[in-house]
């Protein structure tokens, strides 16, 4: 098979004052804001306009319309299914160095001239800063399309042996039906993960993306069809999950479901899936990355601003929306007083409001329904434990949560255990010379296992740690915040109640969107049944 191009992470540009990229991104922002734009279904290769009409907004600016985005119900499901079953044979059977090339002239398209347009479109509809949505939307998308064309390449050198005499190999297939790929709000580059992923592998997709993220999903759709993808293979349709879902599951030919988003939602996708079982031509494939509650656990031997760095960085960078945030943090008392006081500096020092403004590192939360959950967490904290910073709450103009730090004198509190979603990071104070029950009881407090963080410069205690902790979660960083897996550098997932542990930006994902074939070829077949032990003794 030809060989592909070795990937590389793409470089994280600055945005500093006076350079290309800023120049390029302000008038890319001025543009785009200046737009109200229409977002239809795309099915079957065709713009679909339904007239049900739903309002995609600037978070920190919610009474600006970007976007008016069609709602595509039941019926435009099951035109999707049909449409994608009739192209899923031709799509199979695409070469793999054609449907590589899809991806890695998307990725050079993304990252060249349409990369100011979708940092743009990232940062007003997913209220993001110019950091975030670089190492997002433009750096970590544009790695998951080259990477997993490495990653696909080096499967399918993955053959078995051939005694003397026979060829034995592997058959890569894509599933048979279609994958069901529902997607988040929080990352444009997970959104395109999930349905380009199995994509790659051959397989047909329907695509149901968060309706706060279409701005940005819809100019994306738009390179991969500049890159070549052909029409069909990908049905884009905005609308509401429950709805789209019982059409989908309810179809024979589901053959996987990809989601990302809350353990709720994906739990009630495996009931829906167990109550179909029955019908479905193949066993459904369910790869899920759901909730987090995330933790950094400090050792007495820590350094405190490095702790305090990472809980800056690690709870309330994108306001906390990341399902890796630091949530629950467990510090030494002998080191309490120094975190205690960096952090609540730092915090003070942070600007929060329109992410257009090049000083912000706190933009709002997605919509009203976030804000008003959070809001709920911060009550919570105000009659129940500590608030020492932050704690203010506006949604007047857009969704802003100001960053809150919350200490706890119970480490089972509800805001140790449960997901908020928001820049809120609650610590618990323990005695240094408990350190090993404070990792029994970090092990034990949540039911989520996505990741975590060590502090400390005992190597000893680091080992402990990563034992005691070793289900806890999936991606464990030592000495650093617990957010920022890197593809084709920390493969990421959880498990417990946060997913399947897929691993996204690795061969290991993509293994889950591929039916294995084995084909023995024997090239000079036996011609007599008898063995020869059959044989009598002369």
């Amino acid at each position: 098979m030809i060989p592909v191009p070795p990937p590389r992470n793409e470089v994280v540009l600055n945005y500093g004052p006076g350079s290309p990229e800023r120049k390029q991104l302000q008038e890319a922002l001025r543009t785009m804001a200046s737009e109200k734009i229409e977002i239809p279904a795309w099915i079957d290769g065709h713009m679909v306009r339904t007239g049900r009409i739903m309002r995609v907004v600037m978070p920190h600016r919610h009474r600006h319309v970007l976007a008016e985005a069609h709602e595509a119900g039941s019926q435009e499901v099951t035109a999707a299914i049909e449409g994608a079953l009739r192209v899923a044979k031709e799509w199979a059977q695409t070469p793999f160095e054609s449907r590589a090339a899809i991806f890695l002239r998307a990725a050079e398209l993304l990252t060249g001239p349409y990369r100011a347009r979708i940092a743009a479109a990232c940062m007003l509809g997913q209220s993001k800063t110019p950091h975030q949505a670089e190492i997002d939307a433009i750096c970590e998308l544009a790695d998951f399309f080259r990477f997993n064309v490495y990653f696909l390449r080096r499967l399918y050198d993955e053959q078995p042996i051939s005694p003397a005499g026979q060829w034995n190999r592997l058959d890569l297939r894509p599933l048979e039906g279609f994958v069901f790929a529902v997607t988040p709000f929080n990352f444009l580059s997970i959104a395109l993960n999930l349905p380009t992923a199995p994509l790659l592998c051959g397989n047909v997709v329907l695509w149901k993306p968060a309706t706060a993220s279409l701005l940005g999903c819809w100019h994306v759709l738009s390179i991969l069809r500049e890159a070549g993808l052909p029409e069909g293979v990908l049905q884009m349709l905005p609308g509401h999950g429950p709805e789209q879902a019982q059409v989908a599951l309810a179809s024979p030919h589901l053959a996987g479901i990809h989601f990302t988003g809350s353990t709720a939602t994906f739990r009630t996708l495996w009931k829906g899936v167990a109550e179909h079982i029955e019908r479905y031509r193949t066993f459904p494939r369910l790869v899920g990355e759901t909730g987090g509650k995330d933790f950094i656990v400090v050792h007495p031997s820590a350094q405190p601003d490095a702790v305090a760095t990472a809980i800056i960085r690690g709870a309330f960078e994108y306001q906390g929306q990341k399902c890796s945030a630091a949530s629950r943090i467990y510090v030494p008392r002998s080191l309490w007083s120094a975190i205690r006081d960096r952090t609540i500096a730092d915090m003070r020092s942070l600007k929060m409001g329109d992410v257009a403004d090049w000083e912000t590192f706190i933009g709002a939360v997605i919509d009203a329904r976030a804000f008003a959950k959070i809001k709920g967490y911060i009550d919570l904290a105000r009659a129940s434990a500590r608030i020492l910073q932050g704690g203010h709450a506006d949604d007047s103009e857009g969704y802003f949560i100001e960053p809150t730090l919350v200490e706890v004198e119970d480490p089972f509190h509800p805001l140790m255990q449960e997901e908020i979603f928001g820049p809120i990071a609650s610590v618990f104070v323990y005695e240094d010379e408990k350190w090993a029950e404070i990792l029994e009881i970090a092990d034990r407090t949540s039911p989520y296992g996505l990741t975590g963080s060590i502090f400390a410069n005992d190597r000893k205690a680091i080992s402990q740690a990563l034992e005691v902790l070793r289900q806890a979660a999936g991606n464990i960083y030592i000495n650093d915040k617990p957010t920022g897996a890197v593809v084709g550098q920390q493969p990421f997932g959880g498990g417990r109640a946060s997913g399947t542990n897929d691993k996204a930006g690795s061969l290991y994902h993509l293994i889950r969107w591929l039916s294995p074939r084995a084909i023995k070829e024997t090239f000079v077949p036996p011609t007599d049944y008898r063995y020869p032990y059959m044989a009598r003794d002369e």
